[in-house]
């Protein structure tokens, strides 16, 4: 999948690795960036980078009739980036379980509900790709983030079954598995982060290189080749952070 004059739709594009993530394609020549968020004002900044590419939708993933909706009205997307997403930080045993609920629908079934509605319209441009963000916790679990983990572990398996129902109408699906990135999502987690530019960059050149599973910086690159080598040495590991 080339960026370049591609038109690409992003989710929670107002901040983080969204936002960074629709710099970075029309820095990369995307022809037209669609920058989603749940409230629209909070994406003018963006708009005023590049109000000929950059355009703004009100969209909230769980809604599925306004997924729906909009899916109906951009026929041109050919490159899908799901980055919209929820992080609570409770654990399964004692959190509150409405805060598992909104991780689920937001991470897991928000995502699922937008390839559902948006495999047709890349399929009608003769094809593309769909990214997926997920997270290196995915793999194995921090229970101080239980559920998170958990819906992301889905939103993975999800991946693997879309890839493969995908392939034959020529939608390629890619799985990002971030470790520790400098957003507001986790700015009270105090360890080493990556920028949200530099995991923009490796996300988009994975997806350029055709790289199933992208792991875009170097703390998810090191516990994946861990994970690896041993993969119950990382749930350990993870278990008691």
């Amino acid at each position: 999948m080339k960026i370049q004059n591609s038109v690409a739709l992003v989710t929670g594009a107002n901040r983080g690795i969204g936002r960074a993530l629709v710099q970075e394609l029309l820095a990369s020549g995307a022809k037209r960036v669609y920058a989603t968020a749940r409230d629209i004002r909070t994406l003018k900044d963006l708009l005023e980078t590049d109000g000929d590419r950059v355009k703004a939708v009100q969209l909230d993933i769980t809604d599925r009739h306004q997924v729906a909706q909009v899916a109906c009205n951009l026929r041109d997307v050919n490159l899908l980036i799901n980055n919209a997403g929820v992080l609570s930080g409770v654990g399964v045993l004692n959190g509150p379980v409405e805060h598992m609920v909104q991780e689920m629908d937001t991470n897991h079934l928000g995502t699922l509900n937008m390839v559902r509605h948006f495999a047709g319209v890349i399929e009608e441009n003769g094809g593309g790709a769909v990214v997926n963000l997920l997270t290196i916790i995915a793999l194995a679990s921090m229970p101080g983030f239980g559920a998170y983990s958990a819906s992301k572990a889905a939103a993975w398996s999800m991946t693997q079954s879309i890839r493969a129902e995908l392939k034959a109408r020529n939608i390629e699906v890619y799985g990002v598995f971030p470790g520790a990135v400098d957003t507001d999502m986790i700015k009270d987690v105090q360890m080493p982060k990556t920028s949200p530019d530099e995991v923009a960059k490796a996300i988009l050149a994975g997806v350029e290189a055709g790289t199933e599973d992208i792991f875009p910086d170097p703390m998810s690159q090191q516990l994946y080749e861990q994970w690896r080598r041993d993969h119950k040495a990382v749930e350990r590991l993870l278990g008691a952070m």
